[in-house]
């Protein structure tokens, strides 16, 4: 789900004290100064110097085995619950739920069993591919039994709908009864520059496959079939098979799923490749032509069939929401979030350990929610009130964010923007620093004035093929309009370099996420972490002690349902 800065090691992120970037007022290429002044004679942090001890003591207990490992929906989960709201009461936080701490997340299992091959007819021939080494797929609706029954195969190319970008992959067809067979990624996907209509190759949220899905079930169709490519991709179909064969979980929604595609899932690239040759189509050729602009639907005359049980369980998590109220502008708020959940119980270690106690991924978030819940407190209120929203089940799929996000308390068009803090990794200070998901609203002018007053530089995420800024639960509220910061630490730390950097990085991506090893220890450096809160709180309280409203910029996914919902605001953006 996530991909903060402790898997920079795993996408290859250095730095270094300058670099080049684009900016509203600077063509690219220009380079970032460094700093003004050497890093050693950067001012002192913002927060207050409890914050430190704040922070290690909420990571120190909720990693601690009694709280085995934090598993949403399980026994263990009230004593966590108060365990937040204790501190958000000590902090002097008021609850936020309409008088109440909590806000429930209704959510669903399902597990799809007895699975059928997926029968592919047409043309004559009759082809069957495997589940698991051939295709994968789940069902988001509430029912007993998913059946796709001699439907339609249509190649929609990368199954984007742009209406700002003027560019439609399902025009003209009725995709009602059809499946959609659509090519993972964008179509800049392997541009070398983050030049074209969808960023070049920073890949954009029509990238993602939850939005392939998304767009399909909005085209009306029965099923989607994202096809398997590796490097487009960014991982291997194990990935895949392993991601989705097993139990999948949603928030309940009114209609039980009933206005999603029956089925979504995968199939192999050489799959695809077999079914388009079967219909006279080669699957290179096909692609080449989706990335052009006009690219229309290819029917592909074949009919495809599969079908699966499901197992359903209904549960129910929690959100925890403190606020503090405004002095001038109570009804317009800023978030701060961070996940409170982790794995639970799960695989042993060597020494029979199967807590996963999840000290970095996530405890060190709540421990900075409630840093700056204190600091915030202690500075005074804010013109606009602070919200600090502890959320549930992002492990499982953002679950806890998106419900929020969904139903939020307080209204999202008057919810100015807001920082999420996941998985801060101990370690020295910082030489610069990375935007995450790269310059996509006016809130990078902000974060850069920071870095500049700090003394600091700003690196170029590396990878952004692979569309982090879409897998935290920040994203589930930038797709609905809200600007988000996602920002982190690069591996060029003052204390030993790039490569002190980059092993505290691979130590904890090789030996300690989603393991029972990662444990608090009393040993942690936490200049980094302060150094990483204390952006967040200048950059949070900056937006809670202002007037303006930053929104996208005008070529972003995400600036339309901005504009719509502002233009239909009473009194909010």
């Amino acid at each position: 789900m996530k991909n903060r800065l402790l898997l920079l090691a795993a996408l290859g992120l250095s730095a270094c004290t300058s670099t080049s970037y684009s900016g509203p007022d600077m063509p690219k290429g220009t380079a970032l100064p460094p700093p003004e002044r050497p890093i050693e004679e950067e001012t002192a942090d913002a927060l207050p110097s409890k914050a430190r001890a704040i922070m290690a003591e909420v990571t120190a207990t909720l990693s601690s085995d009694a709280f085995e490992g934090r598993a949403p929906s399980s026994a263990i989960e009230p004593k966590v619950l108060d365990a937040i709201i204790t501190r958000f009461k000590a902090a002097g936080l008021q609850p936020g739920n309409h008088g109440e701490w909590l806000q429930e997340v209704p959510t669903v299992e399902i597990t799809a069993t007895d699975p059928t091959p997926m029968a592919v007819e047409g043309h004559g021939i009759s082809q069957t591919f495997g589940y698991g080494d051939g295709y994968v797929a789940a069902s988001y609706r509430v029912v007993p039994d998913t059946r796709i029954e001699d439907s339609e195969l249509v190649f929609v190319g990368y199954g984007i709908n742009a209406p700002e970008l003027g560019w439609n992959d399902y025009a003209g067809i009725d995709m009602k009864g059809k499946t959609a067979v659509i090519l993972v990624n964008d179509p800049d996907y392997a541009a070398q520059s983050e030049e074209g209509p969808f960023k070049g190759r920073r890949m954009t949220y029509y990238g993602r496959w939850t939005y392939k899905f998304e767009e399909a079930a909005r085209q009306g169709a029965d099923a989607a079939l994202i096809v398997h490519d590796t490097y487009p991709a960014a991982y291997g179909w194990n990935v895949v098979n392993s991601s989705w064969t097993g139990a999948q979980y949603y928030v309940q929604t009114p209609d039980d799923g009933a206005s999603a595609t029956k089925a979504n899932g995968w199939i192999r690239k050489a799959v695809a490749e077999t079914m388009l040759h079967t219909a006279g189509q080669d699957l290179t050729t096909l692609s080449e032509a989706a990335r052009k602009p006009g690219f229309k639907p290819v029917p592909l005359g074949l009919l495809a069939s599969f079908g699966f049980a499901n197992q359903v369980r209904k549960s129910a998590s929690n959100n925890v929401v403190g606020i503090l109220p405004g002095t001038e502008r109570p009804d317009e708020y800023v978030l701060y979030t961070g996940h409170w959940d982790h794995l639970g119980h799960c695989t042993p270690d060597a020494t029979g350990d199967d807590i996963c106690n999840g000290a970095v991924d996530n405890a060190t978030g709540i421990g900075a929610l409630t840093a700056l819940a204190n600091a915030n407190v202690e500075a005074g209120a804010t013109a606009r009130s602070q919200v600090f929203l502890a959320v549930t089940l992002e492990e499982s799929g953002l679950l806890g964010s998106e419900y929020y996000a969904a139903n939020p308390v307080f209204p999202l068009d008057h919810t100015v923007g807001g920082v999420n803090m996941d998985a801060l990794l101990p370690g020295p200070r910082a030489r610069s620093f990375a935007m995450v998901g790269g310059d996509k609203s006016d809130l990078t002018a902000l974060f850069r004035a920071a870095l500049a007053d700090e003394g600091l530089g700003e690196v170029p995420e590396e990878h952004s093929e692979r569309g982090s800024y879409y897998r935290s639960d920040h994203f589930s509220f930038a797709k609905r309009g809200v600007p988000m910061f996602n920002f982190e630490r690069s591996t060029d730390l003052v204390e030993g370099g790039r490569a002190a950097g980059d092993a505290l990085s691979e130590d904890y991506v090789s030996n300690r996420y989603h393991a029972p090893s990662d444990e608090y220890s009393a040993d942690w450096n936490w200049d980094g972490i302060v150094q990483e809160v204390s952006l967040f709180y200048r950059l949070g309280r900056d937006l809670a002690d202002s007037d303006s409203w930053p929104n996208w910029h005008e070529d972003d996914e995400f600036r339309a349902v901005r504009d719509e919902a502002c233009a239909a605001s009473q009194g909010g953006c």
